[in-house]
Parts: structure tokens; C-alpha cells; sequence
């Protein structure tokens, strides 16, 4: 069986679970082990208003800005892909299509309950749109946990320091037992 060329690590989950600042630490991770890989926060593949008539979910400007990104990354040699966004679990569909093929892809859905959410959400929204922000992130994990596949990881961040959820999803990924790599290789290649 072939490999396959590319491998996608999604990372889902409500507002204030914190996927961003997961992603950021799993990319930090795989820098210290030498693990060459691009990261691409999604959430910013679809600001843009007001979304096109044909297109009020932004769905298509996500693909079509991902595919684009991805694209400039793959032909630099990168095959390991970290994509951070919401929905992301729920779209691998989405991905393969962005990056032209059909890569691995392991999605790790992470979880916290709405006291946590409401918490993390009060120290980042300092605007007026703290309470909508709870409000879709409560309804959004209900629908997560409902539609995310059984195959999806659930790893929850409650009570949890960063370190330890992005240890969790890259051992969902095993991309560090693939890359014992020298310092002096071209790691963009591996």
C-alpha cells in the first residue's frame, strides 16, 4: 500500500476551546522533534463581508483561499498540514479536495464544557460580542458531539495545560515515531 503524498491533522471544537492556541502549540511541538509541517488557522480563510450571494456559509471562498495557501506550501516540499477551524472535523471532504488529493487525515475534536468556554471566551472577547460568542458555542459543541465521526479523537481541555492536549493530538496523528530527522536534512522534503 502507498503512503499517502500529504497528511492533514484537523483540529475542531466550539469557540473558546482552544484551537488556535493548541495548533500554535503542536507546531511548536513539531519543531522541537524536527517534524516539517505548515500551519493554517481556517477561521481567517472566510473574513470577509458580506459573503458572496452564492456562497452565504463561505464554504467555497474556505476551499478555494485553502486550496490556494496549501498549494504555495506543498510546492515548497511540505506534506504535513495542521488546520485549525470550528467545523474543520466535520469537513474532510473539504480538505482533500483543497489539497488536491487524498490525504491522511486524523481530526481531533477538542472539548470543554460551558463553564470553561464562558471563561476563556470572557478573556478574549472585550467587545459587545461576548454573549453571542457563548451562545453559538454552546450550541456549536452540541452539534459537534452529535455529527463528528466516530473516528474523530475527542480530547478534552478542561483542567488541561496546552502542552499535554497537543502531545495528545500529535500522538493521534503518529507523525512523531515517522520523523527521526537530522538537522542538516532539508526538512521541508520529509
Amino acid at each position: 500500500m502507498q503512503a499517502a503524498a500529504y497528511e492533514a491533522l484537523l483540529i475542531g471544537g466550539r469557540a473558546g476551546v482552544g484551537k488556535t492556541t493548541v495548533g500554535w502549540e503542536i507546531s511548536a511541538q513539531l519543531q522541537a522533534l524536527h517534524t516539517a509541517h505548515c500551519l493554517i488557522e481556517g477561521d481567517n480563510l472566510d473574513q470577509a463581508f458580506p459573503a458572496p450571494a452564492d456562497d452565504p456559509a463561505r464554504t467555497k471562498m474556505t476551499e478555494a483561499n485553502l486550496a490556494a495557501i496549501w498549494r504555495n506550501y506543498a510546492a515548497l516540499g511540505y506534506r504535513r498540514l495542521i488546520y485549525t477551524n470550528t467545523v474543520s472535523v466535520l469537513e474532510p471532504d473539504l480538505i482533500a479536495r483543497a489539497t488536491g488529493g487524498t490525504p491522511r487525515i486524523t481530526a481531533v475534536l477538542l472539548t470543554a464544557d460551558d463553564a470553561t468556554a464562558r471563561q476563556r471566551l470572557g478573556t478574549r472577547e472585550i467587545g459587545s460580542q461576548l454573549d453571542a460568542h457563548v451562545t453559538r458555542s454552546t450550541a456549536m459543541a452540541q452539534h459537534l458531539e452529535a455529527t463528528a465521526p466516530p473516528w474523530v479523537a475527542r480530547v478534552p481541555t478542561d483542567g488541561r495545560s496546552v502542552t499535554d492536549i497537543a502531545r495528545d493530538a500529535i500522538t493521534a496523528t503518529n507523525w512523531s515515531s515517522q520523523s527521526a530527522q537530522t538537522t542538516d536534512h532539508d526538512l521541508r522534503l520529509e
